[in-house]
């Protein structure tokens, strides 16, 4: 469970430390103190969106830690993140937002992702936002929530795999059925591109032997000039001469002496191996002068041949392996295109099998999906008695439809709000409070399937008054026997019923504006349910029926 929430420069929370409690807490004060703030703080180190606005004006971060109890060490996320829970079983998260947009996240200290932080965080907590009743007018969203009761994930696993196959096997087909004369512009094309790089019969590594041989044949007289001079200086002339001849010359001078001592063999012997090394040079450079043949003709034939490749990379690729890859491709699709009769009739086989299976699969999702629904209704419709919804109706519509990624079936939720109604879609027939309740017992109900230990309602008891709103109170003291329930609520109801009860307070100083969250004791509440109820004039009278009520929600929780 959420033990701690401190928060720095959110919004207008300078600094706050809230101490959360087992059982239900609720967080009560006037419209505007920050209530949601508290929530957003949550929801950031969470791994929520966050923004720069969220930043308290002045400050250059924002900073939020919650600390986590009872956490399991086989918590989903958290061996990805390489991150695990102490010896108590206690986690700390943190989040830092910069001004400049960076974030920084940890988890027991150790620096983890954003993506991570919300995967840790989906498993320790959840938001129910006032807004979330509107999702109950999606019938999209209707699917998800009946998979997320029946646990569908393996059957609708199996049935995307399937139609993941059929969807490729229609995508293949649609790319081989154009019309003729498409058919026939697309083949002429190929057929150009494939007669002009076959003509042209490139070689791989062609392009940088030719850029060598253009440089040295556009140098052929500077190239020959330095060989010349090299072999010159190493064989000399007619007369004689050269570098090899006085190394030979040398090197017979000291042959008579290199028998008197260790040091003239070693002279003599460095002497005879730099002869040999200057003859095999000189040799290396006598040969390549005379293999050189310069021709003009030579040189436009490769200047001619550098152009061409210059002008086909133009068209077909930046190398000349981009372009040998190039034609594979094209004589491929000229190869599929002219036997596509019977590309097509084979994949439309196949097509026929995968359609089979898609619909097999399908089926057994549908099955799953009405043993579900017929329990969720049930679950459903208890919970709404709860809710002092006893005339309500609550039934899951299913349609059939076309296979799609997400099934063959059309999922809706219907109600009747009254006795000798037709059951119709919520989005027609439900109030504001009827849908809050609804959604209250939609969460409830999957909470019940869930691990997360915490749940938090931010104001889902919008539209909701009297009598509902004790049943509404009820109902989370309910849960929060068996998870920790944070609420932020406007009813004195909700707020009596809480265990612990917070109170969140706006004030000024020095011309800023402070938001501090306060622990209340029986006194302090009692002010506050008045105040909840009667506004800002607080009578005895109000403070005595405060104290009733909470009498009342104590009573109520002991026989829980």
């Amino acid at each position: 469970m959420l033990e701690l929430l401190h928060i720095e420069n959110i919004a207008v929370i300078e600094a706050a430390d809230i101490a959360f409690r087992p059982g239900f807490n609720a967080l009560t004060g006037e419209t505007g103190a920050g209530k949601s703030i508290v929530i957003d703080a949550m929801g950031a180190v969470l791994g929520g969106r966050t923004s720069r606005e969220l930043i308290r004006t002045g400050a250059s971060h924002a900073f939020v830690s919650a600390e986590f109890s009872g956490v399991p060490a086989d918590l989903p996320g958290l061996a990805e993140a390489g991150v695990a829970p102490d010896e108590n079983g206690e986690l700390l998260l943190q989040r830092e937002i910069g001004s400049d947009g960076k974030n920084v996240c940890r988890a027991n200290g150790r620096p983890i992702t954003v993506a991570q932080l919300r995967r840790v965080g989906s498993e320790l907590l959840n938001i129910h936002g006032q807004h979330d009743g509107a999702q109950l007018l999606d019938e999209e969203q209707h699917g998800a929530y009946l998979d997320r009761f029946g646990r569908t994930e393996g059957v609708l696993t199996a049935y995307q795999q399937a139609y993941g196959v059929m969807a490729d096997l229609r995508g293949q087909i649609r790319a081989l059925q154009m019309d003729e004369a498409e058919k026939a512009r697309r083949m002429d094309s190929l057929r150009f591109q494939i007669d002009e790089l076959e003509r042209a019969n490139l070689q791989p590594g062609e392009e940088e032997e030719l850029t060598a041989r253009r440089n040295l044949l556009r140098n052929g007289e500077k190239y020959l000039g330095a060989l010349s001079g090299a072999d010159y200086c190493l064989n000399g002339g007619d007369e004689g001469g050269g570098a090899v001849e006085a190394l030979r010359a040398a090197e017979t001078s000291l042959y008579s002496i290199r028998t008197l001592g260790d040091d003239l063999m070693e002279l003599y012997k460095r002497l005879e191996n730099l002869r040999c090394e200057a003859y095999d040079l000189a040799e290396t450079i006598r040969d390549k002068r005379a293999e050189f043949d310069f021709s003009p003709a030579e040189l436009d034939a490769v200047e001619s041949r550098s152009d061409l490749l210059y002008r086909l990379k133009k068209k077909y690729g930046a190398t000349v392996e981009d372009m040998l890859n190039y034609l594979e491709k094209c004589r491929e699709e000229l190869d599929a295109i002219e036997t596509a009769d019977d590309t097509l009739s084979r994949l439309e086989q196949q097509l026929q099998a995968a359609e089979k299976k898609v619909r097999a699969a399908g089926a057994e999702l549908t099955q799953a999906r009405r043993a579900a629904g017929a329990v969720l209704e049930q679950r459903i419709q208890q919970e709404l008695r709860d809710l002092d919804m006893n005339r309500v109706r609550f039934a899951i519509d299913f349609a059939e439809k076309e296979p799609s990624p997400d099934g063959c079936d059309t999922i809706r939720f219907l109600m009747s709000a009254n006795v000798g109604e037709d059951l119709r879609p919520i989005a027609r027939i439900a109030s504001g409070g009827e849908l809050a309740r609804i959604m209250l017992a939609l969460k409830n109900v999957l909470a019940e399937q869930e691990a997360v230990g915490t749940l938090v309602f931010d104001e889902v008891d919008t539209g909701v008054s009297g009598r509902a709103a004790q049943k509404v109170a009820e109902k989370l003291a309910q849960v929060s026997r068996r998870k920790q329930v944070l609420c932020v609520t406007h009813l004195p109801q909700l707020a009596a019923m809480a265990d612990t009860h917070f109170s969140v307070e706006k004030g000024e100083s020095k011309g800023r504006t402070f938001t501090h969250v306060i622990l209340l004791d029986r006194e302090a509440r009692k002010a506050e349910l008045a105040r909840l109820t009667g506004g800002t004039k607080v009578t005895p009278a109000l403070l005595e029926s405060a104290g009733e009520l909470l009498d009342e929600a104590e009573s109520y929780r002991k026989n829980l």
